[in-house]
């Protein structure tokens, strides 16, 4: 789809918006289930297999919402660019990221001890963040 077409075909774009929300849906929805495991609900279901799902399914999510919001960026840079929601977004995101690497660097879940479970909550907190933002960028 060319990017002229994402602001002149009266569908391309809601359904770009669409995509994106559903990104964001598997993102935030696998990371809290994992977290709700990680801190002792639904003991029957292993820790290790749960987290190949649930972080395959993220990984998914967030190359649906990177490369969807991508493209909506690119429909209006400027504009997005001067939006002090767009850039603390933006801040956010590369905060998720930083903290997402660093927990699987050292290893967190295998130990899956205090400082992982903080980041656990502090991932989740960011995400909420980035979603409140990405609402308040369209006010």
């Amino acid at each position: 789809m060319a990017l002229a077409s994402l602001t002149t075909t009266p569908w391309a774009y809601p359904a770009l918006e669409a995509t994106h929300i559903i990104g964001i849906a598997l993102l935030l929805g696998n990371l809290v289930a994992l977290e709700v495991r990680v801190f002792g609900h639904a003991a029957a279901l292993p820790v290790p297999a749960l987290a190949r799902l649930s972080l395959t399914l993220a990984l998914i999510g967030f190359s649906l919402a990177a490369t969807s919001g991508l493209l909506m960026f690119a429909t209006q840079p400027g504009e997005l660019l001067a939006n002090r929601a767009f850039v603390t977004k933006m801040g956010l995101l590369a905060l998720a990221g930083i903290n997402a690497a660093w927990f699987h660097r050292r290893g967190s879940l295998r130990k899956l001890d205090t400082a992982a479970r903080l980041q656990m909550l502090v991932s989740t907190a960011l995400w909420i963040a980035v979603v409140v933002c990405g609402r308040w960028i369209a006010y």
